[in-house]
């Protein structure tokens, strides 16, 4: 099966759990700021559900004897809905006055495709019951990473400039 992945499904699960965890924290400090523009409220959500989907996928790649096939549905299933969340979010953000002009709504769209296109891939090459989908799984983790660290510094520092 897949055991040598665990200590790297588990490292990530703690990693995002705790990143997570500290952005709502951090968001609750800013949530002034955020709630002065009526589309930083789903920007913040994003940021914490990129997370979350790791912690969630994460937890489906521990579970014991489960097939490739199975973990690759599973992912899937959870990265087209947040994606689908986040294209949802995307259209109803850009139908609001002074989105365009907020500095930052391609760069949102851009880092919300980071963050779910990858695990959909990861998914579909799980699905067909081959390993290496376990490694375009550990590569989209560090995709979401990568956007939820952006999402996070635009929510915390550039939104106070």
């Amino acid at each position: 099966m897949h055991t040598q992945w665990d200590s790297f499904f588990l490292g990530e699960l703690g990693a995002a759990a705790a990143l997570a965890g500290l952005l709502v924290v951090a968001i609750s400090i800013n949530i002034d700021q955020i709630l002065r523009y009526s589309w930083l409220p789903s920007r913040a959500a994003a940021t914490i559900a990129m997370l979350m989907g790791v912690v969630l996928m994460s937890g489906l790649a521990l579970v014991p004897e489960q097939s490739l096939r199975v973990l690759g549905c599973e992912v899937l299933a959870l990265a087209v809905v947040i994606w689908a969340v986040f294209v949802r979010n995307q259209i109803k953000a850009r139908r609001v006055e002074g989105y365009a002009s907020a500095g930052s709504p391609n760069v949102q769209l851009l880092l919300e495709q980071v963050a779910t296109v990858p695990p959909i891939i990861a998914g579909l090459v799980l699905v067909t019951d081959s390993t290496a989908g376990l490694g375009v799984l550990a590569a989209s983790f560090q995709a979401i990473f990568v956007a939820a660290v952006a999402n996070a510094w635009i929510l915390l520092v550039e939104i106070r400039r």
